[in-house]
């Protein structure tokens, strides 16, 4: 049975920082590129970062270009999410989906939530 683990989730204050983490039961985690979402109530999904199955590239949503950092550790099966300088609009639940040529219907976390607030 495929599981997307997320863990790391907080509340913190504006300015702080956060890690996410996501452990993968996957097969070949090496063969999906991973992405990280996030949603707040009401809106959908908005996709924050991603990186390549081999990690050589990444990409991020503007808003957070300077400030998260995503990252993997594929002999460990993890992807994280480094958060520096947390505004309170990054608060939201923060869901990992593994992605590949065969599954490219994805998988998904059940979501870790942060919350940023004075």
């Amino acid at each position: 049975q495929v599981q997307l683990v997320e863990s790391g989730g907080g509340l913190l204050q504006p300015g702080g920082l956060l890690r996410l983490s996501c452990a993968a039961s996957l097969f070949a985690f090496n063969t999906y590129a991973m992405s990280w979402y996030r949603q707040v109530p009401g809106k959908g999904r908005e996709l924050v970062a991603s990186i390549s199955a081999g990690g050589g590239m990444t990409q991020y949503e503007d808003s957070v270009k300077v400030r998260f950092t995503i990252s993997r550790d594929n002999a460990r099966k993890t992807v994280y999410l480094q958060m520096n300088r947390l505004k309170p609009e990054d608060t939201a639940v923060y869901y990992c989906k593994a992605i590949n040529s065969l599954i490219p219907e994805g998988y998904w976390g059940q979501g870790t939530q942060v919350t940023v607030s004075s």
